[in-house]
């Protein structure tokens, strides 16, 4: 079965939270290691979806009337920010989420790290959620990607983040967003009036029938008054 946009959808939403980051990191030692406090990890770390920077521009771009930092998004899906829940502090160790999208192949999935990679080498700082605005928001020391994959990915993915060292996880996803994948909407096709004509020869009603099920349900009604 392929990746859809709602598998996509359900785990960027899932751990946008606190909380369910903390379970994503769980499942990679490594970097579950690197939290700095489990019972306190409201504070201890910050989960930016679709995160924003600013990196510094080339001096030799820029002009005299310009700022020296532009904007930009980060290819990733999300980032996560360690912080001392004391100090309320970034520790310098942030961590570079990557979920699997739809028709997304090996390559594609390793070039959005790797540009991750060349757009913060310039020096950068965060644009911050709201609620950490108060924080130091300079890039970090260490940056640690993490590949989020789905049951029904492909193993020629998989092998190559083996491949190249770079640190995957498996995800199932919830039943109902499962369904819900399976039912997404189709294109309509457009209909014509020889197309109209047909339909309503093959169907004098025009789709208009009675429910059995809803007249049950009004007989159970009135035998209830």
């Amino acid at each position: 079965m392929p990746v859809y946009r709602s598998h996509y959808e359900e785990l960027l939403a899932t751990y946008s939270n606190h909380q369910h980051a903390v379970e994503l990191l769980r499942q990679y030692r490594p970097y579950f290691e690197k939290i700095p406090s489990i019972r306190r990890s409201r504070d201890s770390i910050i989960t930016i979806p679709l995160p924003v920077v600013q990196v510094r521009q080339q001096l030799a771009n820029l002009k005299s009337s310009e700022s020296p930092y532009e904007l930009i998004a980060l290819p990733c899906d999300l980032s996560l920010l360690m912080c001392d829940p004391e100090w309320k502090i970034k520790t310098g160790i942030e961590i570079f989420v990557f979920i699997h999208r739809p028709q997304e192949d090996l390559s594609d999935l390793i070039t959005r790290w790797r540009q991750t990679q060349v757009l913060l080498s310039r020096g950068y700082s965060w644009e911050m959620p709201l609620r950490f605005q108060h924080i130091f928001n300079d890039g970090a020391e260490k940056m640690y990607p993490l590949f989020v994959l789905f049951a029904d990915t492909s193993d020629r993915i998989k092998r190559g983040l083996k491949g190249a060292f770079l640190p995957y996880i498996i995800q199932t996803v919830d039943p109902e967003a499962q369904q819900s994948a399976i039912q997404e909407p189709t294109t309509p096709e457009l209909s014509t009036p020889e197309s109209d004509q047909n339909a309503l020869a093959a169907d004098p009603n025009n789709g208009i029938h009675d429910d059995p099920d809803l007249n049950w349900e009004a007989d159970s009604e009135s035998n209830s008054d």
